[in-house]
């Protein structure tokens, strides 16, 4: 059987206008695809490698609910440009990546994770710096609280699901951040199966403070107008990190949270960092939307974690040498 590309489902592309002209996918920027086997299921992965040269630190980069790994392309185009390999992988249930409608479950996302972690050092060693974006940011430090292979992790945003306040600020509707959630908890064994869209579930109208933009995420039915079982989103609300943030100190942290963002209000992030025991930095990004494309806050996006590659850069080496 042969199965699915991004050249057989081109939607992609129409993202591509949207994102500043260094980071758009070019014939030789464009990620490499393939599929790794996994608990019986083909889950697909966008490679990007250096040309020439490059560091020994590869990046795993992850997307959240209003996308899928190749519309994660410009952060893999910039970090080919500066010597680092990415790997990025349409989770469970987006992208290209089909999962029994039963079997889809936040905690499914986070053993994906932390199992291709372990695959990717299996096949080359490369320590492993996690870059997650949107809700792709608390899955990374889901992942990094389990794994003992990430040395670094990135975000733009953190917040703990289960306050009410992170509740509320998810969810299209106030009354659907409690009351909804709190059903879809209690009544689960009646409602885990119902399926429910995300761009209505989630305030996905407010991806991007570019209304077209936000429009083409809630379209794409592979992306931000998917739909998913009730399931995902019980489990995505009431699922606890391995390591709470007061005893995290496995790796350095790095959030870089839009300043702008209408979606995930960053007082709730900064209460996440705050309790954070890792060494850490925030940074905020003037003039971005959650799915950060405008500057200057994208170039900012790009000093900040530069720079923090390069300091992983230079423990690595100390290490190796």
């Amino acid at each position: 059987m042969m199965l699915p590309t991004y050249d057989q489902h081109p939607l992609w592309r129409r993202y591509q206008p949207y994102f500043p002209v260094g980071m758009q996918c070019t014939p030789d920027t464009t990620p490499r695809e393939e599929y790794w086997r996994w608990r019986d299921l083909d889950v697909h992965l966008d490679r990007s490698v250096p040309t020439r040269g490059g560091s020994d630190i590869k990046v795993v980069v992850l997307h959240g609910a209003g996308a899928y790994g190749r519309v994660m392309a410009p952060a893999a185009v910039l970090a080919q440009r500066y010597g680092y390999e990415t790997v990025t992988p349409d989770l469970p249930g987006y992208g290209l990546t089909k999962v029994p409608w039963k079997r889809m479950t936040y905690p499914l996302w986070i053993d994906c994770v932390c199992d291709l972690i372990d695959a990717e050092i299996a096949r080359d060693g490369k320590p492993i710096v996690l870059f997650g974006v949107s809700l792709g940011g608390l899955l990374a430090y889901q992942a990094a609280a389990r794994s003992r292979h990430v040395i670094g992790l990135v975000a733009t945003t953190l917040a703990d699901p289960r306050e009410t306040a992170v509740r509320k600020g998810f969810a299209k509707h106030a009354l659907l951040g409690t009351a909804g959630l709190w059903l879809l908890d209690k009544l689960a064994a009646i409602t885990d199966g119902l399926p429910l869209p995300m761009s209505y579930m989630s305030k996905m109208d407010r991806i991007s403070n570019r209304p077209e933009l936000s429009a083409l995420v809630r379209s794409d039915r592979l992306g931000g107008g998917s739909w998913v079982p009730a399931r995902f989103l019980r489990t995505l609300m009431t699922t606890p990190p391995a390591v709470e943030p007061e005893d995290f100190d496995r790796c350095p942290v790095l959030l870089a949270h839009p300043g702008v963002d209408r979606m995930t209000d960053i007082a709730l992030s900064r209460r996440f960092f705050e309790r954070l025991a890792a060494p850490k930095r925030m940074v905020v990004l003037d003039g971005a939307s959650h799915m950060p494309t405008e500057h200057p806050g994208v170039d900012q996006l790009e000093a900040a974690v530069l720079q923090f590659m390069r300091g992983l850069d230079g423990r690595t080496a100390q290490v190796l040498s």
